[in-house]
């Protein structure tokens, strides 16, 4: 069965930017928010303004702190949510992109 879904994601021809958002539906995206956050959730739903809902997901924030010895300090902070809405994403990556 998921030999038939790959084949028919590879070839269904995408018409619009959003159709390759359509064909994730229940996958695991890879997102990019402002304010240097990651996300890799599950997408739920979205409309036409890429508002979407977002399921298991996973935060990285990484912000950027100045030392005076070393000038530069990343750190990462992770939270789980379960369900969110967002908008005002700054990338999106549909599994068929990355892997």
């Amino acid at each position: 069965m998921a030999d038939d879904v790959d084949q028919q994601r590879t070839t269904h021809t995408i018409e619009e930017p959003l159709g390759l958002i359509r064909l994730s539906l229940n996958e695991r995206i890879y997102m990019k928010m402002r304010n240097q956050r990651e996300l890799p959730p599950r997408l739920h739903a979205h409309d036409e303004h890429l508002k979407m809902i977002l399921g298991d997901v996973e935060e990285t924030m990484t912000t950027t702190e100045i030392d005076k010895e070393t000038y530069k300090i990343s750190k990462s902070t992770k939270r789980s949510i379960p369900t969110v809405l967002v908008r005002g994403v700054a990338l999106v990556a549909s599994p068929l992109t990355v892997g």
